[in-house]
């Protein structure tokens, strides 16, 4: 695996083609995967039976060639692995009861107890290890702490991350004592996933832009370092990507401050900006806009290429700016990837 494109951009490579992979490859833009959904019946399903986990986690690679796999899960099995009740409701996404008080706080489940029920993602990850191409390293991910923490204060998404934001504000101790929770959960739960097989892990801060002021540093930033820290003590050669969506200016000196190896950005980050100013600290990955893989044409040909020039002086991983959405064209991806290694 050291030398594939991956692996080479995420060490400090610049490439004239960079690797390519997509958030949420795997999903519901694909008809096979509406397929191996349907034969589980219903999402948890599908997240915890191995051999139909690694199936849709293999299809795009199969259909596309990307140049890294990421496995098949959900963010919301490691709140789920620390005693919280989860459920999807269709067409309206994810349920939990809300840990929304002190009490409620301290009763999830130590750290290390998570393995028990998320044993079946390690085992998808040991089939992926053996089935996937010599040439494509497997992605393990989670969600970093904040963002997995509004999921389970609200019980559910929400467009301000409102309700932990007044349980931070209001109860410092026990929001941090529930931050804590998730975040060594969270390196417990990635480790298992090195230790299966996983070349690189990626951890997801979909809502670090709704943190301001010290809270940026204080609830995305260290806890990325401290997640970084404890794997590459695990796992000395372990790549990590960090992705702390919605950061803005922030995103200056990200790789320094967690010890990261890539930092992701979102398509909203200006490219040649992004190019001046974080990937000199390292390699970059990111950020055509989703939008493109539904409107396709020259409009996706035109940003890809300007992409890939922008970040062309530094290591790059091309990827998208967020994650492919339900409604894009599948015609669409594969125009992308033409363009990119045309």
């Amino acid at each position: 695996m050291a030398d594939t494109k991956l692996m080479r951009a995420l060490r400090g490579e610049a490439q004239d083609v960079p690797p390519a992979w997509m958030m949420r490859q795997a999903g519901r833009y694909l008809p096979e995967y509406k397929a191996t959904r349907a034969k589980a019946g219903d999402f948890l399903s599908l997240c915890y039976t191995p051999d139909l986990a690694a199936e849709v986690t293999l299809q795009p690679i199969r259909r596309f060639g990307f140049d890294a796999a990421i496995l098949f899960a959900d963010i919301l099995l490691v709140p789920q692995a620390l005693g919280m009740d989860l459920w999807f409701v269709t067409g309206e996404g994810p349920r939990l009861e809300p840990v929304d008080d002190h009490r409620k706080a301290a009763l999830l489940k130590p750290a290390e107890d998570v393995h028990e029920t998320l044993s079946p993602v390690y085992e998808t990850v040991k089939i992926l290890a053996r089935e996937l191409p010599r040439d494509v390293p497997l992605i393990g991910f989670a969600g970093a702490p904040w963002t997995v923490a509004t999921y389970m204060i609200a019980g559910k998404g929400t467009p301000d991350q409102g309700p932990a934001h007044a349980f931070k504000d209001g109860d410092t101790a026990a929001f941090e004592m529930l931050m804590a929770r998730v975040t060594d959960a969270t390196i417990e739960y990635l480790s298992a996933q090195v230790e299966a097989g996983a070349q690189v892990v990626k951890v997801f801060d979909s809502w670090a832009g709704s943190l301001t002021g010290d809270d940026f540093t204080r609830y995305c930033l260290e806890p990325a370092k401290k997640i970084t820290a404890a794997l590459k003590a695990r796992h000395p050669d372990l790549p990590v990507i960090v992705f702390p969506r919605g950061a803005g200016e922030r995103y200056v000196g990200f790789h320094e401050a967690t010890g990261a190896d890539c930092v992701a950005i979102d398509q909203d980050t200006d490219s040649a900006w992004a190019a001046a100013n974080v990937q000199t600290g390292g390699c970059v990955q990111g950020n055509l806009s989703p939008k493109h893989m539904v409107t396709g044409g020259q409009a996706l040909i035109d940003e890809t290429l300007r992409v890939r020039e922008a970040f062309r002086g530094g290591p790059h991983v091309f990827n998208l700016g967020h994650g492919i959405t339900p409604d894009a064209d599948p015609d669409n991806v594969a125009l992308m990837l033409e363009t990119l290694r045309g």
